[in-house]
Formats: C-alpha cells, structure tokens, sequence
C-alpha cells in the first residue's frame, strides 16, 4: 500500500462497478480505507453469499461505513444503458460529484468452450456486452461530469486473457472482449486528457478470488508455472488501482499495467 497512513481520497467519490464481492470488493475497500465514499454496484448486492465470501460486515457498503466512509448500493446491469444512467443519476443526486470509475463488472459466465470459429452468437453478445459494452457505458456516463470537474480517473479491468493467445481459439468470447476493454481504454484517455481525466487498465492473470477458489480453478500445481512461484491475492490487484489512483501516477494515462505474476512472460495463455 502506498499511501497507508494517509487519507488521499478524502472527498472524493468513487463507484466500483461488479463490488459486491471477489475483487470488486477488495477495490472498494482499499479505495474507502484511503478515505473515498463508495458506490457499491452489482447486479446482486448480497453476490458474495454465491460463493461464500466472508464479509466483516451485513453487506460490502456496510464494510465501507465501517471504515468511516459514506457509501450507497445501486443494483444495475452495467450493460444496460437504461440502468446505467438511472445508476449515475442517484450517484450524482446523493453526493454531487464523481471522482473515480473502476469498470470491474465482468467475466465469463456462459458454459462452454466458445471457440473462435464458433462460439454461439447469443454467448459472444452476452460476454461482449457484460465486459466491453458495460465498460464504454459507465465510461461514457461518468465522463460527462468529469468533463465539468476538469478532473477524473476511470480505471477498467481487462485480463490477461486478453493480451495472450493459447495454444487454440478457446475462451474467444471473453479474450475479444477484455481486447477491447484495452484499446478503447487508449482511445479514451486520448479524448478526454485535455480535461484533466486520466485513464487507465489493469490485466489481472490467474487472481484466488471467491469464485476461483469455489470453482476450484487454483492449485499449486498451476502457480509452478508462474516466474514468481504463487498465484496473485485480490490484495495484488488492488495494489495497482491505489499506484493508478494516486499522485504517484499523475503522468501516466492510457496504459494497461498487467498483474499476473509474470505469467505473461511465458507468452502462452493455458489452454
């Protein structure tokens, strides 16, 4: 952490999209304990019971006033305009102002393999919208008063997966969209730099959160192959949004900054 014993957020507002659990959650936290107010928003606030997450608190917002933040819960599907705009409305309306995007919201939740040459179109819309759409929505809604503050950060999730190719076209659903979370990141942050706004991506590898654990998807076996010899903590990732987030990064814009334990290094994404 790089600013522990100070508040550097203090008075600013900050939505994490996809926070109600896993890394969405482990970001809202580190941004309330560096003194933001947060938005909690998922398409289920109580997501973390799905995968027995254990919070300290009744609900994610109620961790956040525990650390002695204002916080609100907003249940919206980030790829659905209608919900997004109504989402910033009650964002605007309660705390006047918002200083921090993180587009966390995604995944890959249909069944199957998705090849390239045929994965089923309803599955490649569904993937696509979830983890591109929702990330230009919510960019797009909040870049409106951020362009009236002259000030800002958005800060997008992509993946590794979408930066690597295995050794076939399988999981192209999900690597086609976390693509495209990339470069519409740089195209973003070319547009909206002039107003103070900085924009950014990180690409998490193989990260143990609730739902890796539940699925059973870690195991050591898995981390040999990894240069630094572990897989990463949600604690990793969220490192990296506080670097983004911070003075520290002030000159730094449209860059994506991959968090997988120089998986990558190895060039090959497992099959």
């Amino acid at each position: 952490m790089f600013f522990a014993a100070s508040l550097m957020l203090e008075g600013k507002v900050a939505l994490v999209t996809g926070s109600a659990r896993g890394l969405g959650r482990a970001y809202a936290l580190r941004l309330a304990k560096l003194g933001a107010d947060v938005v909690i928003n998922d398409v289920n606030l109580k997501a973390a019971e799905e995968f027995n997450e254990r919070l300290t608190a009744a609900t994610v917002m109620d961790e956040v006033k525990n650390l002695g933040r204002r916080s609100i819960g907003i249940q919206a599907d980030v790829s659905k305009k209608a919900d997004v705009d109504g989402m910033f409305k009650k964002i605007l309306d309660e705390f006047g102002r918002i200083d921090i995007l993180v587009n966390n919201a995604g995944g890959r939740l249909r069944p199957g393999v998705a090849w390239a040459s045929s994965v089923p179109p309803d599955d490649l819309r569904f993937t696509i919208d979830l983890n591109l759409v929702g990330t230009i929505l919510c960019s797009q809604a909040a870049s409106v008063p951020m362009k009236q503050q002259k000030s800002g950060n958005i800060i997008s999730v992509s993946s590794a997966a979408g930066l690597l190719i295995g050794r076939t076209g399988r999981g192209a659903d999900y690597a086609v969209a976390k693509a495209g979370v990339i470069h519409y990141t740089r195209l973003l942050a070319a547009e909206l730099g002039p107003y103070g706004i900085r924009v950014n991506c990180i690409a998490p590898g193989y990260i143990t959160s609730s739902r890796v654990v539940a699925q059973a998807q870690a195991s050591e076996e898995l981390a040999r192959g990894f240069p630094l010899g572990r897989l990463g903590r949600p604690e990793d990732c969220a490192n990296v949004i506080e670097f983004l987030v911070s003075d520290l990064s002030g000159y730094v814009t449209g860059q994506c900054i991959i968090v997988d334990g120089g998986y990558s290094l190895t060039q090959v994404w497992p099959a």
